[in-house]
């Protein structure tokens, strides 16, 4: 099974395009899709996605991605419990200034010790943009299993890094399919906002937007 998934399906800017990355294509632009209509069927295409993008980023050296992609299935199976559960608030909601502060200190926390482990344990070749994404990436999840609206934001930052990224390791696919998500990551914020506005227009609007 491996060893087909790892093989190409088909060949894009003279670099080969295997199955792990078309299936994760496919699947993540469904997930990303429900996200934005907050369909709870998300979480387990996502875990899919997940699983496909470890063999995918492995293959080719994206070390800390691929680790990522292991931690999003426990975030994964978290934030469908979480959506699932009707003893939790199930409204988008901003994202408060205390939780700033802490999301700022993980930040830089995350992407010093993940930029250490992919510099001096193993072979990475970009490791403080690999360590960054990672980092940063983790910390948006996190804020979309709790309907963080500016959890899009971070998911935008992101995607604008994971392009090029992306290119560089000859991931043309993936490349392609970060641009649909930094599109559909605008339409996200832009739907997440409407719904809060309409559920509690008397709020203050302090946010990142």
């Amino acid at each position: 099974m491996l060893d087909w998934l790892t093989s190409a399906a088909f060949h894009a800017f003279g670099a080969p395009t295997t199955w792990a990355e078309l299936l994760g294509f496919a699947s993540g632009l469904v997930c990303v899709y429900l996200v934005v209509r907050q369909h709870i069927a998300n979480w387990p295409i996502g875990i899919a996605n997940n699983l496909l993008f470890i063999v995918a980023f492995w293959h080719v050296g994206l070390f800390g991605d691929a680790w990522l992609q292991v931690v999003y299935v426990v975030i994964g199976a978290y934030g469908w419990w979480r959506w699932g559960t009707g003893r939790l608030e199930q409204r988008v909601r901003r994202t408060g200034r205390a939780e700033w502060v802490w999301i700022a200190a993980a930040g830089v926390v995350l992407t010093v010790a993940l930029w250490w482990y992919l510099e001096h344990l193993t072979e990475s070749t970009v490791p403080w943009p690999d360590a960054l994404t990672t980092a940063v990436s983790l910390l948006a999840t996190y804020g979309q299993t709790r309907r963080l609206v500016e959890s899009w934001w971070l998911w935008i930052a992101v995607d604008v890094v994971y392009v090029p990224l992306y290119g560089y390791k000859d991931l043309w696919l993936t490349a392609v399919l970060y641009l649909v998500f930094l599109t559909l990551c605008v339409l996200g914020l832009r739907s997440w906002r409407a719904e809060l506005r309409l559920a509690s227009p008397e709020r203050p609007a302090w946010s990142m937007d």
